[in-house]
């Protein structure tokens, strides 16, 4: 039986499709996927991730916690609500998963993990805290989790949540929080655009998504959420990146916080020797220039004969073309043209520079829009 979030009735009710996900029954769209895509990139969307797993790390060991537990630095994390995105490695440097992590005393910080490797990183987390003093871990199923993204998500949810909320964010940075009443409201996402996420009591969900409803955001699904990712050039977990991949395989090495070297956090040893050596593969984008749609596990033929696979692929409906992430050979270059297999036949492509769309626009020189 699949777990169902707080707005699961309200799903319902408004005709989406759903679909099993990570173990939870999730809207995979309500009625047009491409819509709600351009929705979020000309207007405001809201998506339901009240799937993630929320968990608070409390106590006075935390901080000294974190810097083992994760390869990005959160000595970096200073001011109340300030967010860290990071990768958390094996010791072989593999990604156990990707997450962020907000701090907000320096006896308590909250991580946002992924839905499907929940149970993986909750065991991965207490297993580390052992050996750790001080540290309380804490799950937090009783919070509710609502993404409003585009261009018109902050003021849209201004609008629904009232003055006290357009206040408190009106000045919020990138990659930072502030708790209002009970609202947690992030300006982060998953998208490429501008928004908030939003962290509530489960009971106060379906009210605060009608009202973002009544203020003209789209409920928009999964099937968006993903194309809008790729689009973005954003990874995601066990397609992009698992824990066979480093992330200096993945294209995630500005995730990696080499300073101080003392820090020794887990999978470090492993990243340097990586480093040392070379990485024999990298991730890169690719832009199918005939006809036809990408999708992962497509085999990749570059110059020479070297070999590759797509990771993550899609139709882009910004671009209106397929576009694609994958794995290949670190000679490899930006430029390269390479042919893709596709039901028997080989189809011309370019390898890009990603992200392919950001805030609404063509990051691409050959498509500017």
């Amino acid at each position: 039986m699949n777990q169902k979030t707080p707005l699961f009735e309200l799903h319902q009710q408004t005709g989406a499709k759903i679909v099993p996900f990570g173990g939870w029954d999730m809207p995979l769209h309500y009625g047009s996927q491409v819509e709600e895509h351009h929705k979020v990139r000309r207007d405001a969307g809201m998506f339901d991730v009240s799937h993630m797993a929320r968990v608070d790390l409390h106590g006075k060991g935390v901080r000294q916690f974190l810097r083992c537990l994760v390869a990005n630095n959160v000595d970096k994390l200073t001011v109340s609500g300030k967010a860290l995105y990071s990768c958390m490695l094996n010791v072989r440097g593999g990604v156990i998963d990707d997450l962020i992590i907000y701090f907000l005393r320096d006896d308590w910080f909250r991580l946002v993990v992924n839905a499907a490797t929940r149970d993986k990183d909750l065991a991965w987390i207490e297993d580390q805290a052992k050996q750790a003093h001080e540290v309380e871990i804490e799950p937090r199923p009783d919070l509710a989790m609502i993404a409003v993204q585009g261009p018109n998500g902050r003021d849209k949810t201004c609008v629904a949540l009232g003055d006290a909320v357009k206040g408190a964010t009106a000045d919020l940075k990138p990659f930072s929080a502030v708790e209002i009443n009970d609202y947690f409201i992030a300006r982060t996402g998953y998208t490429g655009e501008d928004g908030f996420e939003i962290l509530l009591p489960n009971e106060r969900a379906p009210d605060v998504w009608r009202a973002l409803q009544r203020a003209g955001v789209a409920p928009c699904g999964l099937g968006a959420r993903d194309t809008l990712r790729l689009e973005a050039g954003m990874n995601l977990y066990g397609a992009d990146m698992d824990d066979d991949t480093t992330p200096l395989e993945s294209g995630l090495t500005w995730t990696v916080a080499w300073e101080p070297k003392d820090r020794d956090f887990i999978g470090r040893q492993a990243l340097v020797k990586q480093r040392e050596r070379g990485v024999t593969r990298k991730l890169v984008g690719l832009l199918l220039l005939d006809k036809g749609v990408l999708r992962s596990h497509q085999q990749v033929t570059c110059a020479a004969g070297r070999q590759g696979e797509i990771t993550s692929g899609t139709f882009s409906p910004t671009l209106g073309r397929a576009i694609a992430m994958a794995r290949v050979p670190a000679e490899v270059q930006i430029g390269d043209s390479c042919q893709i297999e596709i039901r028997g036949k080989r189809l011309d492509a370019q390898v890009v520079k990603y992200p392919f769309v950001r805030h609404g626009k063509s990051c691409l020189p050959e498509l500017r829009l």
